[in-house]
C-alpha cells in the first residue's frame, strides 16, 4: 500500500546543499516510487511570517519551482503548487485554531528559536504557524509526512489536533493521524565555516554554504576554503564527535554516495583533509552542477513554471476545498 505524502519548502530563495540533502533529494526518491501519491507545496503562507519583499517573493516561488523540477520531481506524478493559491488552506487553519490549545502551541521549541528573547515582538503569525502547517498536512489526508528531526514536533502537534477534532465533533478518523517520515542514514549539514552551526542562506558569508545555483569553480572554491582542524581524518566515529567540521564534511560526502557514515570513515581513516576535499568537491559537482544548469535555464521560462503552478493549483484546489467544505459542515457551518 502506498503512502500519502506531503511536504513543503518555504520559497525564501537560494536554497542550498542542506536543504537538497535534508529534503530535496528525499522528495525524488518519493515521487519516483509509483505506490506514494505526493503534494509538494511552497509555502508561501509560512514565508510572510517574517517580512518578505514582495517581488522578490514572486520570485523565490518560480525559484523553488525550478529547483524541484531541476532536482527529478516530476509535476505528472507529483502535486506541486503555492499554499495561498488554495484558500482551504487559511480557512482550514481558522478551524483548527479553534480546537487547539495554548499549552501544545507554548511547547513548541522552534517558536522560542526564532522569536529569540523578545518575544513580544513577534508576529502573532510565527507563533501560530504550526496550526497552518497542520492544516497544509490534514487537508490532504496525508499519511506521512518528511520532516528532519527538528520539525517532528510539528507533526506530533498536527497528530494532537486531528484527534482532538475528531473527537470533538465525534468524527472517527475524519482527519487523518500522519506519520513522521524521516530519513535513516542522514547527517545534519552544517555551515562550512563553523561545523556547530546548520547550514543556512541567512549566513552572511556565501562561503558558509553550498548554493543549488553555484557552478564548479565555486563549489570547488568553497569546499577548497571550508574550515578544517589540523589533525589527519579520523580512525572511529567517536572522535568525529570532539571534531564538527571533520563530521561535517564526512557526513555530506556519506549523504551524496548515499553510504553510511562508518564506512566513509573507514575509506578516509588517517588521510589529510586535502586529499579528501578533492574526492569530496568532485561528487558535489558531479551531483550539484547539472542541477545549477537546470535551475538557470528553467528560472528563465517563467511561463512554463507559471503552468507548472496552474495546473498544481487545480489539482490541489479540487482536494483540499472538498476536504475544507466537510469540515465546515461537521463544524456546523
Amino acid at each position: 500500500m502506498g503512502k500519502k505524502i506531503f511536504s513543503g519548502v518555504q520559497p525564501t530563495g537560494n536554497l542550498h546543499l542542506g536543504n537538497y540533502l535534508g529534503a530535496i533529494k528525499n522528495f525524488v526518491k518519493l515521487n519516483n516510487d509509483d505506490e506514494n501519491d505526493c503534494v509538494f507545496c511552497v509555502v508561501d503562507l509560512h514565508a510572510i511570517t517574517i517580512k518578505q519583499d514582495p517581488k522578490e517573493l514572486r520570485n523565490n516561488i518560480r525559484e523553488t519551482v525550478a529547483t524541484f523540477l531541476a532536482c527529478g520531481i516530476n509535476p505528472e506524478k507529483s502535486i506541486i503548487f503555492n499554499q495561498s493559491t488554495v484558500p482551504a488552506h487559511s480557512e482550514a487553519t481558522w478551524l483548527l485554531s479553534c480546537v487547539a490549545r495554548m499549552g501544545w502551541l507554548n511547547r513548541m521549541t522552534q517558536f522560542k528559536e526564532k522569536a529569540g528573547k523578545d518575544k513580544e515582538k513577534a508576529s502573532i503569525g510565527l507563533y501560530s504557524y504550526p496550526i497552518l502547517m497542520a492544516a497544509d498536512i490534514l487537508l490532504y489526508d496525508a499519511t506521512h509526512v518528511p520532516v528532519g528531526e527538528d520539525q517532528k514536533q510539528h507533526i506530533e502537534l498536527s497528530r494532537d489536533i486531528a484527534q482532538k477534532f475528531n473527537n470533538d465533533y465525534g468524527v472517527e478518523d475524519f482527519l487523518k493521524v500522519p506519520e513522521p517520515l524521516i530519513q535513516k542514514e542522514f547527517s545534519r549539514i552544517m555551515s562550512l565555516k563553523d561545523g556547530t552551526k546548520k547550514m543556512s542562506k541567512s549566513e552572511i558569508s556565501d562561503l558558509s554554504r553550498i548554493n543549488l545555483t553555484d557552478n564548479k569553480d565555486s563549489i570547488i572554491n568553497k569546499i577548497k576554503k571550508a574550515k578544517t582542524d589540523p589533525l589527519p581524518l579520523p580512525a572511529s566515529l567517536n572522535e568525529l564527535n570532539e571534531r564538527p567540521e571533520a563530521k561535517n564534511l564526512l557526513g555530506m560526502y556519506s549523504s551524496l554516495t548515499n553510504s553510511n557514515l562508518e564506512n566513509t570513515v573507514n575509506e578516509f581513516v588517517g588521510k589529510n583533509f586535502s586529499e579528501f576535499k578533492e574526492k569530496l568537491s568532485q561528487v558535489l559537482v558531479e551531483e550539484i552542477n547539472p542541477i545549477s544548469q537546470e535551475i538557470k535555464k528553467l528560472i528563465n521560462d517563467k511561463e512554463f513554471l507559471d503552468k507548472i503552478l496552474l495546473d498544481g493549483h487545480k489539482k490541489a484546489n479540487k482536494i483540499a476545498s472538498n476536504k475544507v467544505k466537510k469540515m465546515q459542515e461537521i463544524v456546523g457551518f
